[in-house]
């Protein structure tokens, strides 16, 4: 469901903006990296944000 709502995200913003996507939990951490970049989009950056929260940059493409 997280890259559901990201997709639907992206799909809002023009070309070559980044997004910040929060998430928790193992599936979406696997996921949402890899998917985003699967359909063209650059993964900018990957990181801890303590309380079990990821932090992903992701750039349109």
């Amino acid at each position: 469901m997280t890259f559901v709502r990201t997709r639907l995200a992206l799909d809002r913003m023009q070309p070559g903006q980044v997004l910040l996507v929060r998430m928790k939990g193992d599936e979406p951490r696997k996921n949402v990296p890899r998917t985003a970049a699967e359909q063209g989009h650059g993964v900018l950056g990957v990181r801890e944000a303590g309380e079990g929260v990821l932090e992903v940059w992701v750039r349109r493409k």
